[in-house]
Order: structure tokens, then C-alpha cells, then sequence
């Protein structure tokens, strides 16, 4: 990481730390160029603490892209898990049907016939 791909901008950040923190530019953001990727230091009121930190984050996220993602190979469930499955779909369906009241429902007694 070279010097001319970086920008550092200074400027007044907000939050605890008191009026010093308030008024003078101890806050950090530095950039780098060809990618356009940032990092920020605020946590410290002094400039030097928050540039260190703030450039170490950028190399992290530096380094972080240029890591290689990798593959995910998507598995299928095996039949016996599937089938596992829908069987205790259907029980779960049975054990509602069984659970629903019945509703005007006549019943009608039947008569002998000797």
C-alpha cells in the first residue's frame, strides 16, 4: 500500500471526549483511491492515535478483499431425511384435522324396523 493510493482527510468528530474532541480535528477517515474503500478513527483525541488505527483498518480491509472467496457446494438431503419428513408432515396434518370441532352437525337416530 503506497502513499499516493491513500487520501487522509482530518475533521471534527462527535461523542464523548469533551470540548478538545470537539473542536480541534482529531478524527481520521482515510481512503484508499483505486478502490475506494475507508476506514475511520475516533475513538482517541489525539490525531496520530486515530491515523495508526484508522490505516491499520484499511490494510485489514485490504487484505480482507483479496482473500479468495470460497465455493459453497450445496448438498441435497439424502431420500430417507426426505422421506422422514413428509411422513411427519402427514401426522402433524391428521393430529389438526382431529383437533377440529364439528359444527352443526345433526345426528339422527335410526329407528328398528320389525
Amino acid at each position: 500500500m503506497d502513499n499516493k493510493e491513500i487520501k487522509i482527510y482530518y475533521y471534527k468528530s462527535r461523542g464523548p471526549g469533551g470540548q478538545r474532541k470537539n473542536k480541534k480535528l482529531t478524527s481520521v477517515k482515510v481512503v484508499h483511491i483505486p478502490t475506494g474503500i475507508s476506514a475511520i478513527g475516533t475513538e482517541f483525541p489525539s490525531q496520530a492515535k486515530n491515523k495508526k488505527i484508522a490505516l491499520k483498518r484499511l490494510e485489514e480491509k485490504l487484505k480482507k478483499l483479496q482473500q479468495k472467496k470460497k465455493i459453497r457446494i450445496t448438498t441435497e438431503k439424502p431420500l430417507y431425511a426426505k422421506e422422514k419428513q413428509i411422513k411427519e408432515k402427514k401426522l402433524r396434518s391428521e393430529k389438526k384435522k382431529g383437533r377440529k370441532k364439528i359444527k352443526n352437525v345433526e345426528v339422527g337416530f335410526i329407528e328398528e324396523v320389525l
